[in-house]
């Protein structure tokens, strides 16, 4: 399939390209250079706790390699809600800054693992990350997968300070499909959402635990395919971690 030979191309050229990138910094570093200096900022999170269908776990890392305009982003997720829910997904975008709250990014994801079945699936991915009106950190996705489906995912949150080190950060996330995809369980239109709010306490900018709780529900045909087969259509979860910056 041209597709898949697509993809999996670009996922070389994305790992080849991040090569490329920590290359270029290590010879910036070396000269000593003051311009076209690359810089990184990475956010990781992990945390452990209840849902209704078993023992959480989550696990976030996000961040990105380069300078003012031009970076690297590297993004990396799993999740495991008990029985109900599991997610282990890794991104490889280039980044281009073209105002100044946003930035245009194109690359490459795959997923070991879906909201739906334990599926390996490539994507070529082109999005948009930033800062919308009141402070509303953006990201939204477009996927067209390796088995020639199309998708979307829409992810909002916010920081709201309770005081200078505590801060609550609610978020919504959700996820549109362009026809069924049977493979995967999951029917056309908005096939699920999650909410949640995460309350952590600033030890240190790079060191903060938080405590969080989450709700995350399949909606329309995906939850009416999920009841089909004797599968939970929501889950209520209750977590603590650490958030670490670096």
């Amino acid at each position: 399939m041209r597709v898949k030979f697509f993809l999996n191309s670009s996922l070389l050229f994305f790992f080849l390209s991040g090569i490329a990138v920590a290359q270029d910094a290590k010879q910036e570093m070396d000269h000593g250079d003051d311009h076209g200096q690359i810089y990184h900022a990475f956010t990781l999170e992990g945390d452990v706790g209840e849902a209704q269908d078993g023992r959480s776990k989550s696990f976030d890392l996000s961040g990105w390699v380069g300078g003012d305009y031009d970076r690297l982003w590297i993004n990396s997720e799993k999740k495991n809600y008990g029985n109900y829910e599991e997610i282990f997904e890794v991104q490889a975008l280039y980044s281009k800054n073209f105002s100044q709250f946003w930035d245009a990014q194109i690359g490459v994801s795959h997923d070991f693992s879906t909201d739906f079945t334990p599926t390996n699936v490539n994507y070529l991915t082109i999005g948009l990350e930033g800062l919308a009106p009141q402070m509303f950190e953006t990201k939204a996705q477009i996927f067209l997968s390796d088995q020639g489906n199309y998708s979307a995912r829409f992810k909002q949150e916010v920081d709201i300070f309770i005081t200078q080190k505590l801060i609550t950060q609610p978020y919504f996330e959700t996820e549109i499909f362009a026809q069924d995809v049977p493979k995967l369980e999951v029917a056309s239109g908005i096939s699920d959402f999650e909410i949640g709010v995460a309350t952590r306490y600033e030890i240190t900018r790079k060191f903060a635990p938080y405590f969080a709780l989450r709700y995350h529900t399949k909606t329309f045909g995906t939850a009416d395919l999920a009841k089909q087969l004797g599968q939970r259509v929501d889950n209520f979860i209750v977590a603590a971690g650490i958030r670490l910056r670096f």
